[in-house]
């Protein structure tokens, strides 16, 4: 089944990037970003900026954009049968040397877990502007259970605004 990323949430003056790989199952029925319920992303939003779960989506993308922060993926398109990043297959890269264009502000670059870097090192690493730092976080997913909440939420914090 080919899927679709998201329009990036993003305000021009974004100086922090979020980077997922691809929206799973939950985010693309809902038409949001991290809807699965025990996904910790938008936990870990609240916790550092204040754009918690409890929020209407459309106030916590406000928040965000606010706060300088921009949230995307780094697949426009891919084949994929249920949400794991594993069955991603046949990848389309988003347009990093436009977005990067549009967004000369972007310092830091928070990709959420390894399928997101990877794929951003293998699609994205020469449109990196370079005062931008990128980092890998612990995935917010469900699915990678390595580390809890408090782990991952240190971790991200460490790295976006510390």
């Amino acid at each position: 089944m080919i899927i679709q990323s998201f329009a990036p949430i993003a305000a021009p003056d974004a100086e922090i990037l979020i980077l997922g790989s691809m929206p799973g199952i939950a985010s693309l029925e809902a038409n949001q970003y991290y809807a699965h319920p025990r996904n910790a992303f938008w936990r870990i939003m609240g916790e550092l900026f204040g754009a918690g779960i409890e929020l209407p989506y459309a106030e916590r993308q406000d928040i965000l954009k606010s706060r300088r922060i921009a949230v995307w993926d780094v697949l426009q398109f891919c084949q994929r049968v249920g949400s794991l990043d594993s069955n991603i297959k046949d990848e389309v890269p988003n347009d990093f040397a436009r977005f990067f264009a549009e967004h000369p502000g972007i310092r830091r670059i928070g990709l959420n877990g390894g399928k997101a870097a990877k794929t951003f090192y293998k699609y994205a690493q020469a449109a990196l502007p370079s005062a931008a730092v990128a980092v890998t976080l612990p995935s917010t997913s469900p699915a990678y259970a390595a580390k809890n909440f408090e782990q991952k939420c240190a971790e991200w914090r460490a790295a976006l605004i510390e």
